[in-house]
């Protein structure tokens, strides 16, 4: 086993200051422009419409996986949002006893305005940020979000970006 050294310590403890520092930022500029487009949405009902956006109809235990929840929570987000005109149940061509979760035209409306709102509160983010300071940000998110498995978004673009 390697012992790490007090600076080593010291550094890791200030960088996970830092990230959830601006975790919360990110999580109000969420909130603000899920907010400016779906008052009655919740992040976590939002969450499921950004991964049914990106993956696509999913079955129950499918979303729930993704989401990291119970069957029976998903389930009950399924429901409101279905009330809500945002998701729709199908059945599976492969299953018939298997229903399908997907994405409606309602629902991909907001999935697209909410992001696009928190890209540009984003934007103005990094704009009042010093020039020379972005590129060291870029780096140490760009690590960050590899040491933790998740997929780059390309430059640009929406996809896959939206939560």
């Amino acid at each position: 086993m390697q012992r790490r050294s007090p600076a080593s310590e010291s550094d890791a403890e200030a960088m996970v200051s830092a990230l959830l520092t601006a975790s919360r930022l990110l999580v109000a500029v969420s909130a603000r422009s899920l907010a400016a487009v779906a008052e009655s949405l919740t992040l976590p009902q939002f969450r499921m419409l950004v991964v049914l956006d990106g993956r696509g109809p999913l079955s129950l235990s499918g979303l729930a996986g993704e989401l990291g929840v119970q069957p029976s929570t998903a389930m009950r987000m399924i429901d409101r949002l279905v009330a809500a005109g945002m998701v729709a149940r199908g059945v599976s061509a492969e299953d018939r006893r298997t229903s399908v979760i997907s994405l409606t035209k309602g629902g991909r409306r907001i999935v697209g305005e909410a992001t696009e709102l928190r890209r540009q509160e984003i934007a103005r983010i990094v704009e009042a940020m010093p020039p020379g300071r972005r590129r060291y940000l870029i780096d140490a998110l760009q690590a960050f979000t590899e040491a933790g498995g998740e997929p780059a978004v390309p430059d640009g673009s929406q996809a896959h970006a939206n939560w």
